[in-house]
């Protein structure tokens, strides 16, 4: 590793006085400590000083910002010592990120290095897993501008194992993040995803992605947990182990030393003796030694031809990756071969990641900005909702992009369902609806829609035996507050007539319609049966996940936050046949989708079937009752019964059903309206 080094000619104190800790006191309490210029001890507030910590290192960063970078500094310095006077080892540590990147700034790049080391080492003291793995990030990116990719990656995988173990506790991850970072946790998931895909190491790329959901999921709904999938965070591979070890020699090191420096500077300096005095100067000393052996470790030749190696390695996927393994067993047991499909979108290209069961990952990059894609699914939403238009067009143009560059991979694999976690925008439209010319996707493949590999049980078998709960709304209209706006809905005119029909398919079918549709009385006797279907409205609101609810047949509403209270663990499925996303036109990253999705896993629930738009003439009551008619049989997953029940309206091959639905002009269902609004999330069997 080279530095290009611009040394400073402004005044500030040597970098030397960095590396020196305070003791962690209650932030309830007064404390008292002593200035170091042995003036008498003064009484402070910690509530105050934290207010001037956070005005310092907020002026600071706008100075910088403005290329004011000796003031920035300065007043950083200011903040330090002040962090020394009140024992605040947290803003110590954010202080010490900024200074980080006030040097990172000017091109000062191996001074901002040891100011981050710094800050990881306080955090490593603290046992502060989440701005550890934040300040990681800090170090991940100072390499990434100085095009040290393999570095990059070295230091955002950290962030991301030490964010991952946080998340076992997940309230460590809700504390305020103070403006110390130069990515966003979600934003360090994304570049470290496309510097692995960019090495050619596709399996770690993998990895991150799906770990990119969890942390998705956690920045829309908060306290989501971890497991034992997540916590293994994304591997160390053999090659970056020796700076592994060197990393966490320096860092245990250098927390030993802080620890004896920490109950140095806790004995006032008027009060210390000669000998208290030098051994506080060599430990400061030998701390600054041992950052400078890591740095020389990680600039010396033989560690740069090593990591160097790992992506030639990568190329040729020899990397016996746990997680990838782990996928690849269970999409073999499957009962249909699977693939799961991960697509990024990324500001100026679409990359895309398939997993199969007997080959190794593979990628694909696609040419196409986030700009002209979000373009294209916003013109493929308006023509899917409205049965009138031809959907066609955009149809095709998005299977050329998620599908065309991995179709010989998933003919020649012999690929029959796709098990898809779609990002951003993409979670609005139905992957079964693109068009390849002659047949629409799901004339191929059956298509189950997952949050995310880590937080799914996809070989978990269903119940034999189905018993199925009903609810309805048929009649009446509420007005529901939805954002800003008064939204009117009403009854359903065939929900009656779709519960009645499951009744005749399940004789021993539950059924609650309108003021008995409550969620006193539902919620409740839900545990009690393997289906839970609801023939109601509900909406998935872009902001936060109380704005997205069902809406139960008496007018209550039970909104997202809700249903992560309610326990299904002997529930198969959950179906909401009238849900509508994008409400009032408005996209957003499809954040309330994901959310959904894992509220209903959450509830133990094993998937979910929703609607991106409500069909309200009778369509899906046909095709709900072909879907049940067809998992009745016992025979076959749920993400096949499905994936027939929408061939049958595309077709209009509806064989015996046609007979029941009588009062219904069922002739024109093949529109992609009436068949493709239908995801099912989680579980596919």
């Amino acid at each position: 590793m080279q530095y290009h080094l611009r040394y400073l000619s402004v005044l500030v104190l040597p970098v030397v006085i960095f590396w020196s800790f305070a003791s962690v006191k209650s932030q309830e309490q007064q404390v008292t400590f002593p200035y170091n210029n042995g003036s008498t001890p003064q009484t402070l507030s910690q509530k105050n000083d934290r207010s001037l910590l956070e005005d310092l290192n907020t002026q600071a960063i706008a100075d910088s910002r403005q290329n004011q970078h000796s003031p920035a500094l300065q007043k950083l310095q200011q903040a330090l010592t002040l962090t020394r006077e009140t024992g605040n080892i947290f803003w110590e540590g954010v202080t010490l990120n900024n200074i980080g990147r006030v040097y990172q700034n000017q091109g000062q790049y191996e001074l901002a290095f040891k100011s981050f080391q710094a800050a990881a080492i306080i955090y490593k003291q603290n046992n502060n897993l989440v701005e550890r793995g934040k300040t990681y990030s800090n170090i991940g990116y100072l390499f990434q501008i100085q095009n040290q990719p393999e570095l990059a990656i070295f230091f955002y995988k950290h962030c991301v194992i030490n964010r991952e173990l946080a998340r076992l506790q997940p309230s460590t991850l809700s504390a305020p993040e103070p403006n110390a970072y130069n990515l966003t946790v979600d934003q360090t998931y994304r570049i470290l995803s496309e510097t692995l895909l960019k090495q050619g190491r596709v399996a770690e790329a993998q990895r991150t992605i799906d770990l990119l959901k969890v942390e998705e999921l956690h920045n829309y709904l908060q306290n989501v947990p971890g497991n034992k999938r997540t916590a293994k965070g994304i591997e160390i591979i053999p090659g970056e182990k020796p700076v592994k070890q060197k990393l966490t020699e320096t860092v245990d090191n250098a927390v030993v030393l802080g620890k004896e420096l920490t109950t140095l500077r806790k004995i006032p300096p008027q009060v210390r003796s000669p000998q208290q005095n030098q051994r506080i100067k060599q430990l400061v000393t030998q701390q600054q030694q041992l950052l400078d052996a890591f740095n020389k470790f990680i600039s010396s030749p033989a560690v740069t031809a090593q990591l160097e190696q790992i992506s030639r390695t990568a190329r040729r996927q020899n990397l016996d990756l746990e997680n990838i393994n782990e996928i690849r067993d269970n999409l073999a047991r499957l009962p249909q071969k699977s693939a799961i499909i991960y697509p990024l979108v990324l500001q100026n290209s679409l990359q895309l990641v398939l997993v199969t069961a007997d080959a190794p990952p593979i990628y694909r990059t696609v040419d196409v900005s986030r700009e002209k894609l979000n373009k294209t699914i916003a013109t493929f939403r308006q023509a899917l909702t409205n049965p009138t238009r031809n959907v066609k067009t955009p149809a095709r143009q998005l299977y050329d992009w998620l599908i065309k560059p991995i179709e010989t991979e998933l003919q020649q694999a012999g690929i029959e369902s796709l098990l898809y976690a779609p990002d951003d925008q993409l979670r609005y439209i139905p992957l079964s609806a693109l068009y390849d010319g002659q047949k629409w996707l799901v004339e191929r493949y059956s298509v189950n829609h997952i949050t995310s590999a880590s937080l799914t049980n996809l070989n978990t078998p269903r119940e034999q035996t189905l018993r199925v709960l009903a609810g309805a709304f048929t009649q009446g209209n509420y007005q529901v507050s939805v954002g800003n706006r008064q939204v009117a809905f009403s009854g359903l005119p065939f929900a009656a007539l779709e519960v009645e029909n499951l009744a005749a398919t399940f004789p021993q079918t539950k059924k609650l319609l309108d003021d008995a549709f409550s969620p006193q009385v539902t919620v409740p006797q839900m545990d009690d049966y393997t289906i839970v279907h609801l023939a109601t409205h509900a909406a998935f609101v872009v902001g936060k996940p109380q704005d997205s609810f069902i809406l139960f047949g008496n007018g209550d509403r039970v909104n997202l936050n809700d249903i992560s209270t309610w326990s299904l663990p002997h529930v198969d499925l959950v179906v909401l046949s009238a849900c509508e996303t994008g409400l009032g036109g408005k996209l957003g990253n499809g954040q309330e989708i994901l959310g959904f999705g894992y509220q209903m896993q959450k509830t133990g629930a094993k998937a979910a079937i929703a609607s991106l738009w409500s069909v309200d003439d009778g369509g899906t009551q046909i095709l709900m009752s072909i879907f049940y008619a067809n998992l009745s049989t016992g025979k076959i997953t749920k993400a096949s019964a499905l994936q027939q029940a929408q061939i049958a309206l595309i077709t209009g091959k509806l064989n015996s059903v046609n007979n029941k639905f009588s009062t219904i002009n069922a002739s024109n269902l093949s529109h992609p309206y009436y068949w493709s609004p239908f995801i099912l999330i989680g579980n596919s069997l």
